[in-house]
């Protein structure tokens, strides 16, 4: 299908441009004291949604999350297949697809439409895209839009060195990254509804290491999900090399240091990328992992690949967690521990959920990328 693609290099200028911050009205009630145009993102490391149709952009460079209501809010209008994304965005940006980096995507349940987090080299320059329906590619165009900044914090002498993964949980917004001081893993939250110009608490995460067998404090959480059971509340992160670990945060003071439970081991030289949980058609709770292996390639026929693991893992009992922890055999591909290759996750460099039955993928085809909606099992 023919697509006419707006000239997306003058809409990038229009988005750069700084107007005048007027304060507004929150219609959303995920906003507090927002702003109206002036929006300024100076680096995106990762997009998802909350609810009412509200972009969580995680900004890395101004150390900060923003809230942004988009006003999409359906009805609802899935997105068909592209091939060569970067190959089609790129000419309007003013580059070639070797030097526009996709950085991140979000679907948003709501509508369908897929939003892209671009990032073009060598000036970095920084825009968010979107794909809707008819799979029209444009920017998001910002200036009418509300949105809210919230800042996060270092510690007492430091400062944020990157985020590397944002999610709302109905309740508080959570962020994870790192600082530059010894305990270095962070866990951020924000309450809702996210109030324009304040600071996040923030809390020190420990994590044990399964494959590397000792308890580490400067590794991030690469991506993350909030988990509630048993009537308490966590965050379920994946880590490099590859341990999946389960963080309480009830009652967790500003400041604070939590050390994390180890559940499940998927194997070390890999990289998480994405994380989300699903249910299927049988009422069974699953969660997808998608990595990227950094060392030889010894569970598919591409460095991306992904598994999902049956979500009771996650409620072991403790003598099957940290040093025993759960760990997959590398040699088959279900575990009948309850951790499967996902076949359609070889060669995804994102992925997202759309609902418990279907995922936006964004997939290396010789070396073009392709978006494409798949079936989750």
């Amino acid at each position: 299908m023919k697509r006419k693609i707006p000239t997306i290099l003058r809409s990038l200028a229009t988005f750069l441009v700084l107007s005048a911050n007027v304060p507004a009205m929150a219609a959303n009630s995920l906003l507090e004291s927002p702003q109206t145009g002036g929006l300024s993102i100076r680096s995106i490391s990762a997009l998802t949604f909350a609810k009412e149709g509200v972009l969580l952009v995680a900004d890395p460079s101004s150390q900060s999350v923003i809230a942004i209501d988009t006003k999409d809010t359906g009805p609802l209008a899935l997105p068909p297949k592209v091939a060569d994304v970067t190959g089609t965005i790129a000419p309007g940006l003013g580059t070639t697809a070797e030097n526009l980096l996709i950085k991140d995507m979000a679907v948003n349940p709501a509508s369908g439409k897929v939003y892209l987090a671009a990032q073009r080299r060598p000036d970095n320059a920084t825009l968010i895209l979107t794909i809707d329906g008819t799979g029209k590619i444009e920017p998001l165009v910002t200036d009418t839009l509300t949105w809210a900044s919230v800042t996060l914090p270092g510690g007492s002498a430091s400062k944020v060195t990157n985020i590397t993964d944002v999610a709302f949980d109905g309740e508080r917004v959570f962020a994870t990254g790192t600082c530059n001081e010894e305990f270095a893993s962070r866990i951020f939250s924000i309450p809702v509804p996210l109030k324009h110009g304040t600071t996040a608490n923030v809390i020190s995460a420990e994590t044990f290491h399964v494959a590397h067998g000792k308890w580490e404090t400067k590794a991030p959480i690469q991506s993350f999900i909030p988990y509630h059971a048993d009537g308490a509340n966590y965050i379920v992160g994946a880590f490099a090399c590859t341990p999946i670990v389960k963080f309480r945060v009830d009652d967790i003071a500003n400041g604070a240091q939590v050390r994390g439970v180890s559940m499940v081991e998927l194997g070390s030289g890999n990289r998480p990328l994405d994380l989300f949980d699903y249910t299927d058609k049988a009422g069974k709770r699953w969660l997808i992992v998608h990595t990227q292996r950094f060392k030889e390639n010894l569970f598919g026929p591409s460095k991306f690949w992904g598994v999902r693991i049956d979500a009771s893992l996650l409620n072991s009992p403790a003598e099957k967690t940290n040093e025993r922890a759960v760990r997959r055999d590398v040699k088959v591909k279900a575990d009948p521990q309850g951790i499967e290759v996902m076949d359609a996750l070889f060669g995804a460099v994102q992925i997202d959920k759309i609902d418990n039955s279907r995922a936006v993928v964004l997939r290396d085809d010789a070396g073009k990328l392709t978006m494409e909606i798949i079936p989750l099992p």
